[in-house]
């Protein structure tokens, strides 16, 4: 059963977890846009190649900065998605919610700073 969660307790959550990053990856997160809804939509779904039976927690879409290159110019931001519906959906308690808002921003931190989920996991973030 999915944990009631406000949106305006979520998004200090949010805050909370970005303000905890260590200083060097606070000082290089340029032109990125951290976003909440409650649940992705059928093309995010089809973007991040999850399952039917599978939840999205999280979704960065952009240009990683392993990719861009001299001609990186005005771009609108990347953004990093976080779904509050989801994300209650597989917590028990408020401290599990707690726990994955701040691990879910720094899955996709990782993946702004070219990190894959196929690097992620040799590197035993998850």
């Amino acid at each position: 059963m999915a944990i009631k969660i406000s949106a305006k307790k979520f998004e200090a959550l949010v805050v909370q977890a970005l303000e905890e990053l260590p200083e060097f990856f606070q000082d290089r997160l340029q032109n990125i846009e951290v976003l909440i809804t409650d649940w992705p939509t059928e093309e995010e779904l089809e973007a991040a190649e999850i399952g039917p039976d599978e939840l999205l927690l999280g979704l960065y879409q952009g240009i990683p900065l392993t990719e861009r290159t001299s001609d990186y110019g005005p771009v609108l931001p990347d953004t990093i998605t976080l779904y509050r519906g989801c994300i209650a959906e597989v917590c028990g308690t408020p401290a599990e919610i707690v726990t994955e808002v701040r691990q879910t921003i720094k899955h996709e931190i990782a993946h702004y700073f070219g990190l894959s989920d196929e690097r992620l996991k040799e590197l035993g973030a998850y």
